[in-house]
C-alpha cells in the first residue's frame, strides 16, 4: 500500500459546498478501511467520516452528519467527500487515510488512533469564511 493522494478543497463562503477526493492504491481486491480526517489550526486531528470497503455504508462524526457524504468508486479505489452547508468551524486541513488491518467502519470511527500502519495523505486545505 502507498500513501493516498488527496485533491480538491479550496475556499468557500458559509453555506457553500466543496468536494475533495482521495486516490488509494496498492490494495487490489483486499478489504481495507479509509477515512477522512481534519485538523484545524491549533486543534487536534479528528475523524470526519470513514468507510470499510467490506461494508455498504460509511460512518460519520456527529458534527457532519446530514451535511457531508462519503462515497466510493470501487473500481478506481477513489473516495470522495462531498461537503454541503459548510460552516467556518469546518475550516481545516483535510486528510485521507487508509489502513489494511481494520475491524470495520464502526471500529475505525471509534478507535482510529489505535490503528497501526495507517497511510496518511498530504492533506488538502478547506477554508470557510463567514
Amino acid at each position: 500500500q502507498t500513501q493516498p493522494v488527496e485533491s480538491g478543497g479550496g475556499s468557500v463562503q458559509a453555506g457553500g459546498s466543496l468536494g475533495i477526493s482521495c486516490a488509494a492504491s496498492g490494495y487490489g481486491p483486499m478489504r481495507y478501511c479509509m477515512g477522512w480526517f481534519r485538523q484545524g489550526l491549533g486543534k487536534e486531528r479528528e475523524v470526519v467520516a470513514v468507510r470499510y470497503t467490506g461494508e455498504r455504508d460509511p460512518r460519520y462524526h456527529e458534527s457532519v452528519k446530514g451535511r457531508f457524504t462519503l462515497s466510493q468508486d470501487g473500481a478506481k479505489n477513489m473516495f470522495y467527500l462531498q461537503m454541503n452547508n459548510l460552516q467556518p468551524e469546518d475550516s481545516a486541513t483535510y486528510y485521507c487515510a487508509t489502513v489494511r488491518i481494520c475491524a470495520g467502519g464502526a471500529w475505525f470511527l471509534r478507535s482510529w488512533r489505535a490503528a497501526t500502519n495507517v497511510h496518511w495523505g498530504q492533506g488538502t486545505q478547506v477554508t470557510v469564511s463567514s
